[in-house]
């Protein structure tokens, strides 16, 4: 059984303002009553006792709350409230998640049409066990978790009208939109991605010192010529998977409710909302996924990811060449795998259980959420502001079709919102509405299992901050004031509020 994903659309004016233009007509959903609206304003509010948990803390994602494993696959189970029936779709979107793609011809007729450009040969390869990439971790290593993404400036009549304060970007012309460094046979990949450090000394209250690493990237061995000049690069690293079909679920309206673009309360958080043109429903709609929220919904993320990084045609994203532009002759007529009777590579049923393996990853439930140094990090966190972007709570829609995600109580640390982190984590890409500093907030639910899922300690956009502190070190521009506060706190209140960070 394959159910289609509850979206919003927004029509969008460029003379009207976002809030006046919100169109939020999710599928298949029940309206709130003016009761419920209030019970949900109240268990969201910010909390200011943190004596103990707060009531259903534990379970970040409500009912679908998966029970922590100690093992690798942590992130890697379905929705504890999933039925039993729909366990076996899952399963098989999990296993077109693993697919080994093939290049064309191959006797594997349903696994051929891999690139010929491509960055991995399956989701699983760049979100291993369903968790973090990595940058490459020194010469001998590869960059298969970790692409450059690619564009030249365009001029207003590249925008699209329909989005007020669209940014817009052209392909390279040679490399299109994503560098690929992989190729079947016959064909030249696009290049070899190296990553140097610098590192940079952060003096620390007490007499401590942290060291970040500044990255610079080189587009070694370029395939097919030269980029162009105005090339504009962003680095990104897979991010996790726990957690999206409830991200998915929450209502435009309470994301829109935490924007405040003019910063008009005056706390130096000015939190927009990106609004991208989705391919899918061919109108303006609200950004919720991408490391710069560029993509509208599940299955939109899905068909661009089968696209750009393994090459994959699919009802959305036709091209059965993937990522090959007119420039690269020979990869547009090389042998595809869209022959015999398959139109595309990939066809909307398999598309379709693909995204639905990804919207019921489960979220595990919190650890030592009664633990004192846990609460006073929590206190810390709440206090210092870092509350102002990720938000700790939302309730999801209520879903007539979608009941693991229906009318849940989550925690996912975020706002969903793009925020500008300043120009020492800018990439200076602009994606849809999203300018070169800004960064949606990423959702913090298990980011403490991360070592344990993926074997590493490596954050942000890149991966180039090895701990949590370090991540905390880089924010700047809107979080300026809650970095400089973290440095100049007593060292133990540093430790708590890391602690309590690794708790969720």
């Amino acid at each position: 059984m394959i159910r289609l994903a509850n979206v919003v659309l927004l029509s969008m004016a460029p003379s009207l303002a976002l809030a006046d233009t919100l169109l939020d007509l999710h599928l298949n959903t029940v309206p709130r009553t003016e009761a419920e609206a209030a019970r949900i304003a109240a268990v969201t509010a910010l909390t200011t006792d943190f004596s103990a948990p707060q009531k259903f803390e534990k379970k970040s994602a409500g009912a679908a709350t998966v029970r922590v494993s100690r093992t690798v696959s942590a992130f890697s189970q379905a929705s504890a409230n999933i039925s039993f029936e729909d366990q076996l779709t899952f399963k098989v979107g999990n296993g077109m998640f693993k697919k080994l793609w093939v290049s064309s011809p191959a006797s594997t007729l349903a696994s051929d049409g891999l690139g010929p450009l491509f960055n991995a040969r399956s989701c699983q390869r760049c979100h291993l066990k369903d968790g973090r990439g990595h940058p490459p971790e020194g010469p001998d290593d590869n960059a298969i978790s970790m692409l450059l993404r690619v564009s030249i400036p365009g001029d207003t009549s590249d925008a699209i009208a329909e989005i007020e304060g669209y940014l817009a970007t052209l392909p390279e012309p040679t490399y299109g939109e994503q560098l690929q460094d992989h190729s079947v046979a016959g064909q030249p990949a696009e290049y070899r991605l190296e990553v140097n450090y610098a590192e940079i000394e952060v003096p620390l209250s007490g007499g401590e010192v942290a060291y970040l690493r500044q990255p610079s990237y080189t587009t070694a061995d370029l395939g097919y010529g030269p980029l162009h000049p105005d090339a504009m690069l962003s680095p990104r690293v897979a991010p996790q998977m726990i957690g999206l079909g409830l991200l998915e679920a929450i209502p435009a309206a309470d994301i829109l409710a935490l924007a405040d673009p003019d910063d008009t309360d005056g706390d130096g958080i000015s939190g927009r909302p990106n609004i991208v043109w989705s391919v899918e429903y061919d109108r303006p709609m609200l950004g919720r996924f991408g490391l710069k929220a560029g993509a509208p919904t599940m299955r939109h993320q899905t068909a661009v990811a089968f696209a750009g990084d393994i090459g994959i045609s699919s009802p959305l994203f036709q091209a059965a060449w993937g990522e090959c532009t007119e420039a690269q002759v020979s990869c547009r007529q090389a042998s595809h795998g869209d022959g015999d009777d398959r139109v595309f590579e990939i066809d909307d049923q398999g598309l379709d259980l693909v995204t639905f393996y990804g919207q019921n990853l489960g979220v595990p439930e919190r650890r030592d959420v009664g633990a004192p140094d846990v609460l006073r990090g929590k206190e810390l966190f709440y206090t210092t502001g870092c509350t102002s972007c990720h938000q700790p709570s939302f309730v999801t829609h209520r879903l007539v079709d979608q009941p693991e995600q229906s009318f849940q109580l989550i925690w996912p640390y975020t706002d969903m919102l793009l925020h500008d982190m300043g120009p020492g984590l800018a990439d200076n890409r602009p994606e849809a509405r999203a300018n070169g500093q800004e960064w949606r907030t990423p959702p913090l639910w298990g980011i403490g299992l991360t070592e344990q899922v993926s074997g590493h300690t490596y954050f942000l956009h890149d991966g180039r901050a090895r701990s949590l502190l370090e991540a905390v070190l880089w924010h700047g521009g809107e979080a300026q004031s809650q970095r400089d506060a973290v440095v100049n706190m007593a060292p133990e209140d540093r430790a708590a509020l890391m602690t309590f960070l690794e708790s969720l």
